[in-house]
């Protein structure tokens, strides 16, 4: 399942219901909590953007919380701040744009030279990387395990799930990645994540397995009733889940790629690239 159409799970309800002013109470997270796609002794030079008439972002307003339209008709969203500050960091804020299109139209914008980089949430895949360029990635997306929040294992680990029944979507990246890392669990297999859902609030099941985006969203969100929270974790892997959120750019603009990277590099030493992740994410997915 691609990064987009994880996100798009998220019912918009839900994320307007949580609201923003929650999102800016999240949890915070140590600095080195927060996974990134850089070596801390990384160095990637800023290039020379002299040349550059100007950087546009391409996105989408359907997104949420990455990209989606505010109460006031804005475009808003963690794509938005982060590519600002990409800008700002870049020092070509007078260069920069952002522009909102139907997904369908992102990559055919980019390879007319209607955009110079498309930032919203767009699967990487070998065929994709033949003709783009993508920067290293911004935002991982993990797998956790979420428990009811009146029966939480003691140990606090999941070791404390053997021999208990764990849900999971039949079929999903998560039901395989989860018979891959912890043979010794006890699936139980539902068609629906709204079935798994279900199930959990009911204590049918003692965990549930899944994507940790989703899973954060939805027990902020009324549906869970405040029922359940993450437990241990987080855990990752690109071969079931990617490599996480990227920004694509044409491979005849290696100076904007380099650039790109480097700011990236640059917001998350800083701590701003954290600050914005947790303006938008009522709770920690990490």
């Amino acid at each position: 399942m691609s990064s987009r159409k994880i996100c798009e799970a998220i019912a918009l309800c839900v994320f307007f219901a949580i609201g923003l002013g929650k999102a800016e109470a999240a949890e915070t997270i140590r600095p080195d909590d927060f996974p990134t796609g850089f070596d801390s002794r990384e160095r990637i030079p800023k290039p020379d953007l002299s040349a550059i008439a100007r950087l546009r972002f391409l996105t989408t307003v359907d997104f949420p919380p990455l990209n989606f339209i505010d109460q006031t008709g804005k475009l808003a969203g963690f794509h938005v701040d982060l590519a600002r500050e990409i800008c700002k960091d870049l020092d070509i804020v007078a260069k920069c744009q952002i522009q909102a299109l139907p997904f369908g139209e992102l990559r055919k914008s980019l390879e007319e030279d209607a955009g110079e980089a498309v930032m919203a949430g767009m699967a990487v895949t070998t065929g994709l990387r033949r003709d783009f360029t993508f920067s290293r990635p911004y935002l991982r997306l993990p797998a956790r395990f979420t428990v009811r929040t009146a029966a939480v294992p003691a140990g606090g680990n999941v070791a404390d799930l053997v021999q208990r029944p764990i849900g999971v979507v039949t079929g999903s990246v998560h039901e395989a990645m989860l018979k891959a890392y912890f043979p010794t669990l006890n699936p139980m297999l539902f068609t629906t994540q709204a079935d798994l859902q279900t199930a959990l609030t009911a204590g049918k099941v003692d965990a549930a397995f899944g994507d940790g985006l989703q899973m954060a969203f939805w027990i902020a969100g009324p549906r869970a009733e405040n029922c359940c929270r993450l437990f241990d974790g987080p855990y990752f892997s690109e071969a079931f889940l990617g490599e996480g959120l990227t920004i694509m750019t044409g491979k005849d603009e290696p100076v904007i790629s380099e650039a790109i990277d480097h700011a990236l590099l640059s917001l998350s030493r800083s701590g701003r690239l954290e600050e914005i992740y947790l303006r938008y994410f009522p709770v920690g997915i990490y």
